[in-house]
């Protein structure tokens, strides 16, 4: 649809430096949203430390609960709730100066995360106080630069006054690493660090596993290696042959049972190669027809069907289970993506107050919404079709659907009406905070022993430089033995 006249008008009215003047006006006052947003998710943190204390010594304290009201408000992952509460703790807490250059709309989002997290390790608080100041002047000055660029700029000002508060860059064996991420439908990326001994053994295990099919396999050597990766996680000790010969002489050779289990919820006539409907990777995302249906040659597969009555007992049957993770995919609190196979599978209403072991009452929900649900106030209402109505603390409202709503509605169907759940019965046990699980160790422990670590090894590094340098300088050290001494301290 084309822009009205008038606005088109009105756009060739104004010449570039207006419109560059709109620009930078908008940029600022999306910096100064972003401030405002942190200083409010300050205040409700200490609104609920006023009304609850820390509570830390729980296994969902008092953090963990205003994490998730602020996940749910923003309709994002607890953990990105964590983020924007670590930010916003950062505001109030740790960097009032560059908080001010931040709310001024001096700075964006972008450089404030940068430094918040380039300053984590400062313990001193007059050594915090100065770099706090240094930054708030320089920054707002600093043109916009890579994120590489912008660590390096916020670490010159850190060495400067707490050499081992800087961040260091992953050069060494404790840096190794695998990452597994999505990148398209039905696929990840798989990257990592890992020492060379690893990589060769993996290297040769997977052109070990990609041969023990046969000779008619259609799959390239490059597709079958990526395959035996699969294999290889299953426990498997040889790749199933895709050549689709009954008479296939890999197939008579039996495989090891393995106890990786991947979920994948599709359609029947998906499988089967009538439909093109694709499947679910719940956690994921979807996973196009053609290669469900290769998935499917070398997987086990389970009918899944709405049970009709109520269980008698409280654990639901297996059967009852895969139905409910099948339906709703991941966790069904706003915002959680965990997915459904890492979840618990809860009563809605109670057992103890009546409520039936039926899909109609029962939900996934992943450990931490799970104990906000018990000991933090949240309340929830389902629907026969598996809809779920959230109230959390003061009253917010939200509304959550089965992941499988738009796929599979079928799994979505209301069944038959429930009979009604009696009065809940006396609380006998008395206050039931007694029943929350605690932690071995409080958040803010696990904080300080974290910075305290990595302070220990940035000075171990720094102290080990140091005597190859004056070593080297004497002449007792040949400096080609070592690839990561540092410069003098000068």
């Amino acid at each position: 649809m084309s822009p009205p006249p008038s606005i088109i008008e009105h756009v060739f009215d104004m010449d570039a430096p207006a419109h560059l003047a709109r620009i930078t006006t908008a940029a600022r006052a999306e910096a100064q949203a972003a401030a405002a947003r942190l200083i409010a998710i300050g205040d409700l943190l200490r609104l609920r430390l006023a009304q609850h204390g820390n509570r830390e010594e729980w296994a969902v304290d008092t953090c963990d609960a205003v994490a998730a009201e602020v996940a749910a408000a923003l309709r994002t992952s607890v953990a990105m709730g964590h983020s924007n509460l670590r930010y916003a703790r950062a505001m109030h807490e740790r960097l009032p100066e560059v908080a001010a250059a931040f709310r001024n709309g001096d700075i964006d989002f972008r450089l404030f995360r940068t430094i918040v997290f380039r300053t984590e390790l400062i313990t001193d608080a007059d050594a915090l106080a100065e770099v706090d100041a240094q930054l708030a002047l320089k920054a707002p000055r600093w043109p916009s630069m890579t994120s590489w660029k912008l660590a390096t700029e916020v670490d010159r000002v850190v060495a400067k006054i707490d050499r081992d508060a800087v961040r260091r860059s992953r050069r060494d064996a404790a840096d190794r690493y695998v990452d597994c991420s999505p990148v398209d439908s039905g696929m990840a990326l798989v990257n990592g660090q890992v020492f060379a001994t690893t990589a060769e053994a993996l290297d040769r295990r997977l052109d070990a596993l990609a041969d023990t099919v046969c000779p008619d396999d259609p799959r390239t050597a490059g597709q079958r290696r990526a395959d035996a990766l699969g294999a290889l996680a299953a426990s498997q000790d040889r790749l199933a042959c895709g050549c689709d010969n009954a008479h296939c002489p890999a197939a008579s050779t039996p495989r090891q049972p393995s106890s990786i289990m991947i979920h994948i919820v599709a359609d029947r006539a998906t499988v089967d190669g009538s439909g093109e409907s694709p499947g679910l990777l719940p956690g994921d995302g979807i996973i196009p027809a053609e290669m469900v249906r290769e998935l499917a040659k070398s997987a086990e597969l389970r009918p899944i069907s709405m049970p009709v009555r109520p269980e008698s007992g409280y654990a639901p049957s297996r059967a009852l289970t895969d139905f409910v993770r099948a339906r709703d995919l991941t966790c069904r609190a706003p915002g959680c993506d965990r997915p459904a196979t890492q979840c618990d599978v809860d009563h809605t209403i109670p057992y103890r107050e009546g409520g039936a072991t039926h899909p109609a009452n029962l939900k996934c929900l992943c450990r931490k919404h799970h104990l906000l649900k018990t000991f933090w106030g949240w309340r929830d209402k389902q629907l026969p079709d598996g809809t779920v109505i959230w109230s959390v603390p003061d009253g917010q409202t939200y509304v959550t659907t089965p992941g499988s709503a738009l796929l599979f509605p079928g799994l979505c169907r209301p069944g038959p009406d429930l009979p009604a759940s009696g009065p809940a019965p006396d609380d006998r046990c008395g206050s039931r905070d007694a029943m929350m699980p605690k932690r071995a160790r409080s958040r803010t422990q696990n904080q300080a022993a974290r910075i305290a670590a990595e302070r220990n090894h940035n000075r171990r590094k720094r102290e080990a430089g140091q005597r190859r340098w004056e070593e080297c300088y004497f002449g007792t050290h040949d400096p080609s033995a070592s690839d990561d001494s540092e410069p003098p301290p000068f």
